[in-house]
């Protein structure tokens, strides 16, 4: 996983069915912060609202958590996440990078919680710190490296 820039702008999603969390964060500073949650139930209504984060961001690359059981083994959501890869890729034109996102969701929970956001409120968020952690494990293993 390694992108030669070293600057721009990314975003990240945690995607859902239903809903779709969007973090931003800079080649640069190598730091992801959650940025919304698309409500979308349709992979049309998703490209749609991402289409227009694009437009108002400038993205040189995109980043999609890459879900699957926790031994690693693949399921559903992962065929999924790996055809919207390809959707983000050819509609868009711009490289996209897919991240183990086991745990995040439940990272995501956690930390809200630690932070004092409980019910709705957290559930709204959830998905948005789950993007974002996604994001920060792409900006990390760049650092590794």
């Amino acid at each position: 996983m390694s992108y030669a820039d070293t600057h721009g702008t990314v975003l990240g999603f945690d995607l859902g069915l239903k809903r779709t969390g969007v973090a931003s964060g800079d080649l640069s500073i190598g730091v992801a912060h959650p940025l919304t949650v698309i409500q979308a139930d349709s992979t049309d209504a998703r490209l749609a609202a991402i289409a227009s984060l694009i437009a108002e961001w400038q993205p040189v690359l995109l980043v999609l958590g890459l879900p699957t059981h926790a031994d690693g083994g693949e399921h559903e959501m992962t065929r999924v996440a790996r055809n919207f890869a390809r959707k983000l890729e050819s509609h868009f034109k711009l490289p996209v990078f897919m991240v183990d996102e086991r745990h995040t969701s439940t990272a995501a929970e956690a930390e809200l919680h630690e932070r004092g956001i409980h019910g709705k409120k957290n559930k709204a968020l959830t998905d948005a710190v789950a993007a974002q952690l996604i994001l920060q494990g792409f900006f990390d293993a760049r650092l590794i490296a």
